[in-house]
């Protein structure tokens, strides 16, 4: 094993962090996964305000659980490299030490000093003001690469929150960061505020970043939009570089905590579906959908000439660099089927499995049982967090496991928009790849997406597919390989199932996906009835 280069990629994600030993090989060698422990007591969260908040301690003490569970046994003098991927936007406001601001006493309790989690809608105010002022900008509309709507879950609406509603948290911040941008500081040890090497994939998806304009939106409009904004874009950052650039080398702290070598090279860093879809061994054309909590559907494009509506952002080199990944989701997904689950008091592998099961017994639409998937509002087409999930077509009758199916039904339907958002768009769809836990847990989720989508869906050949991700720009920042499509041949874990539609099915799904459209479009449109 000695004479053999290792590389490590942590995957942050929202109820644990995860992260793989890969050989240039390919051999995933180890793994490990470490649970946040003052999330999963839902501490600093109200999920009926939208609020989700994560303490920089799970992080780091995750972090450190997770490197040394992969290291275990292992060769350390073989890692020659580290990348980690991250939820997004997920930023918090740091000193001028590029420190949390949570990590200090008199912040330790105070869910503004701490990292608002990409799913935290509180800001629904501030990106609503965003927007207007955005719309009425004269030449540049500086949400174009972004879907045409700012949203909630975004960089700028969650910074403009903190300021706005917590005094003591805005005169202590000197800056605000993004959980990778963090992590990846903490690892070289290089956290000065004008040093910190800022991503190219969490800044130009979430926060207006572009070169066309220079950076960051300018000044001017960023007061626009509130005058405590003045000052702002000079203390966050100016340039951003893809993931596959080393940022710098393992500090001296973290190599004597974990007994690795300081020439271990520290990868950038990039949002969790991003790194997941180069793990999914991504192609121009084919989709990868990375289904956990929320999903997150991303494509590549050598080149694109236009603006995309209602996605979550098109960057040059978010994905791979040199070509232009785009992003698109729903906010909601694996956690509609959590929801429905805590709501029935299932508990336990086995009366999950039955659920599943009893669900799987059933025909489509069964009882006339029909949802609306938009339980923490709609990601995309056409981000609009306000909306809010629905049932119809209940009666005595209904049971627990039609109700379930018809949930599903709804995460797919949703997924099928999407798809034809990116068609109409003239972007195309000839492929789908699934990764995330879901893709691997759930075979009825896997096969009503075939059977909605009317196509094959693979999916990939190991479950921690963001972190295979991490470990390939792991590669390419050590300079193993000379990119990352390169490394994506050498280190590709393959596929496991493929699901194959059924036509019957698929007929009966077409008509209840134009009740879907339907139902949707009147009550968006419609919001009071």
């Amino acid at each position: 094993m000695a004479n053999i280069e290792t590389f490590i990629g942590m995957d942050f994600g929202t109820d644990s962090v995860r992260a793989l030993l890969v050989s240039r090989e390919g051999e995933i060698l180890a793994s490990h996964v470490h649970d946040y422990a003052r999330w999963a007591e839902k501490r600093h969260c109200d999920a009926a305000r939208g609020m989700f908040r994560q303490h920089p301690l799970d992080y780091l003490e995750g972090m450190e659980a997770v490197l040394r569970g992969v290291l275990a046994g292992q060769d350390a003098a073989a890692v020659k490299g580290i990348a980690v991927d991250t939820t997004s936007s997920t930023p918090c406001a740091v000193d001028s030490t590029g420190r949390p601001l949570a990590l200090e006493p008199e912040f330790a309790d105070d869910p503004d000093a701490m990292f608002l989690l990409w799913k935290d809608h509180s800001a629904q105010e501030e990106a609503d003001r965003i927007n207007a002022v955005a719309a009425a900008w004269p030449q540049t509309d500086f949400r174009m690469y972004e879907g045409g709507t700012y949203s909630a879950e975004w960089f700028w609406s969650k910074l403009l929150y903190v300021l706005r509603r917590n005094e003591k948290v805005r005169r202590a911040a000197a800056s605000f960061m993004e959980h990778g941008d963090w992590i990846t500081a903490e690892l070289t040890g290089e956290t000065r505020l004008d040093k910190i090497i800022r991503s190219r994939c969490h800044a130009g998806h979430k926060a207006m970043w572009h070169e066309s304009w220079g950076g960051l939106p300018p000044e001017e409009f960023l007061t626009s939009i509130d005058p405590l904004l003045v000052g702002w874009r000079q203390r966050l950052f100016t340039t951003t570089e893809t993931a596959d650039k080393p940022v710098g080398t393992l500090s001296l702290k973290w190599a004597d905590k974990l007994g690795l070598s300081t020439n271990v090279v520290i990868g950038g860093n990039g949002i969790d579906c991003h790194f997941g879809a180069v793990g999914a061994q991504i192609a121009p054309g084919t989709l990868v959908k990375v289904m956990g909590t929320s999903t997150c559907d991303i494509l590549v494009s050598p080149s694109i000439t236009h603006c995309i509506r209602g996605i979550c952002g098109q960057t040059d080199g978010s994905v791979i660099p040199g070509m232009v990944g785009m992003e698109a989701g729903q906010a909601a997904f694996g956690d509609v089927y959590a929801w429905f689950k805590s709501l029935l008091g299932y508990a336990g592998p086995v009366a999950l499995a039955q659920l599943e099961a009893d669900a799987a017994a059933l025909p489509p639409g069964e009882g006339g049982v029909f949802a609306l998937d938009w339980f923490n509002g709609r990601r995309t087409p056409d981000a609009n967090n306000a909306l809010k999930g629905a049932l119809f077509g209940l009666n005595l009758g209904t049971t627990a496991p039609m109700v379930f199916r018809a949930l599903i039904e709804s995460t797919l339907f949703g997924s099928r928009a999407i798809i034809e958002r990116f068609q109409e768009e003239r972007i195309p769809v000839n492929a789908i790849t699934a990764a995330g836990g879901i893709s691997r847990k759930s075979p009825l989720v896997m096969q009503t997406c075939a059977d909605v989508l009317n196509m094959a869906v693979k999916t990939t050949g190991t479950e921690q597919t963001c972190a295979l991700g991490g470990a390939m720009f792991a590669s390419v920042a050590a300079g193993t390989f000379p990119n990352v499509e390169t490394a994506m041949q050498h280190m590709g874990s393959g596929y496991g199932t493929t699901y194959l539609p059924d036509k019957k099915r698929h007929t009966t799904y077409e008509a209840l996906y134009r009740r879907y459209r339907r139902i949707g479009q009147l009550i968006e449109q419609h919001p009071e009835a």
